[in-house]
């Protein structure tokens, strides 16, 4: 005989910013509510992508913070409520069954009435054709400058990308290392204008523009990088660690193989006045959503939302 399915009104895929604060008001709505993560892994790790992020100075209500104390202060407003509860578990796979959903994990299997995708994005990898890329992951080449900085300590460093989180991850770096590159393969680096004149201002980092990284060198860890145009009247620019910030890959493999749309970048389609999907019963939220801006703040704003709207879902077709 097969044990019985815990039952939940309303269970959450992710446990960022976005799927706690979800999972708060989803409580406050009188739901029996279950957030899954992971701390195994990078992908939907609880307290999310802002974890890796040194100092926030723009979400409302805190001045500055750092990325862990803000994801901390939101997980403890979430189980502060008797309706929650967190768990340490990385979904599986998800079935519809006539109007319930089915979620098998790693470790168990639980039956929901609505489900919220809060599965955020992880972080890009070196292509293939950088040379050297992969075969150095972890004895120089870095995707969390935040994780990693204090190991390169008076060392020289670059960040390869020209997005604004290209631009913070060179300060976090700047704080420990002697000398940060950033390389880009752009004309000039994208970063918000206050980011950008923070980098501009600081000695330690030099941009390194019209750039690409075609190969990472070293023996037993990384020695030096080649780049496809000189720059110092060399292609070999010597340095201990890479990091990379080129983008995130959005994590709805999920959603889609329950019949979730999609749009071309891999994002859920959501209802932005709802975050409903094209499923009855199904939300998303976050990063993982087709929305062009997206912030902590945000995230938190569309994950809430996603919570009235599941609340509305079940009122109108309670059993």
């Amino acid at each position: 005989m097969k044990p019985k399915r815990e039952k939940y009104d309303f269970l959450i895929v992710g446990a960022g910013v976005t799927g706690l604060a979800a999972a708060m008001y989803g409580a406050r709505l009188g739901l029996k509510t279950l957030c899954l993560g992971t701390t195994h892994s990078s992908e939907m790790a609880i307290g999310g992508v802002i974890t890796t992020t040194n100092i926030v100075e723009n979400y409302p209500g805190f001045i500055r913070l750092s990325g862990p104390e803000l994801a901390e202060e939101i997980r403890k407003h979430a189980e502060s409520y008797e309706l929650v509860t967190l768990m340490e578990e990385k979904v599986q796979k998800i079935k519809k069954n006539e109007d319930k959903f089915e979620v098998t994990t790693d470790k168990n299997s639980f039956e929901a009435k609505t489900i919220l995708f809060a599965t955020g994005t992880k972080w890009k990898k070196l292509p293939p054709e950088v040379r050297g890329g992969q075969d150095f992951e972890n004895k120089g080449v870095n995707y969390c400058a935040l994780c990693d900085a204090p190991l390169y300590r008076n060392k020289v460093v670059c960040v390869i990308g020209g997005s604004d989180t290209a631009a913070k991850d060179a300060l976090v770096l700047a704080e420990h290392a002697k000398k940060v590159y950033i390389i880009y393969r752009g004309e000039k680096i994208r970063a918000e204008p206050i980011n950008q004149k923070i980098v501009e201002s600081n000695q330690k980092i030099e941009i390194i523009n019209k750039a690409n990284v075609l190969e990472v060198k070293g023996k037993q860890f990384v020695e030096s990088v080649v780049l496809d145009r000189e720059y110092g009247g060399s292609m070999n620019l010597p340095l201990n660690g890479v990091f990379v910030a080129i983008g995130h890959i959005v994590l709805s493999d999920l959603a889609k193989t329950l019949g979730v749309k999609l749009n071309e970048k891999g994002e859920i389609i959501i209802d932005h006045k709802t975050s409903e999907t094209n499923i009855s019963g199904v939300f998303a939220a976050g990063d993982v959503a087709d929305k062009p801006f997206k912030q902590a703040i945000t995230g938190v704003a569309e994950g809430c939302t996603a919570a009235y709207s599941a609340f509305e879902y079940l009122s109108k077709n309670a059993h």
